[in-house]
């Protein structure tokens, strides 16, 4: 899994695997799609607005938490 963030589009992608074959890309609503196999398997997910959408409310930023260690990390969001 991987999340990318294009702060010049404020653009997120969440990779959940590899495109291994064509995908479709279902608009869920103006901030979000999702591209999925004609299998059913979710390859990610898109999301449009994604500070708004990804950053903690308090601190302005993306704080990502490892709940098996304990460990976070923060990533400043545009």
């Amino acid at each position: 899994m991987k999340l990318t963030y294009d702060p010049r589009y404020n653009i997120a992608y969440l990779r959940l695997k590899e495109k291994t074959s064509q995908v479709e890309t279902l608009h869920i609503s103006e901030a979000m799609n999702i591209d999925i196999a004609p299998d059913g398997t979710i390859y990610g997910i898109e999301l449009l607005n994604a500070n708004k959408q990804l950053r903690d409310h308090e601190s302005k930023k993306l704080v990502i938490k490892n709940s098996a260690t304990g460990k976070s990390a923060v990533v400043s969001l545009k």
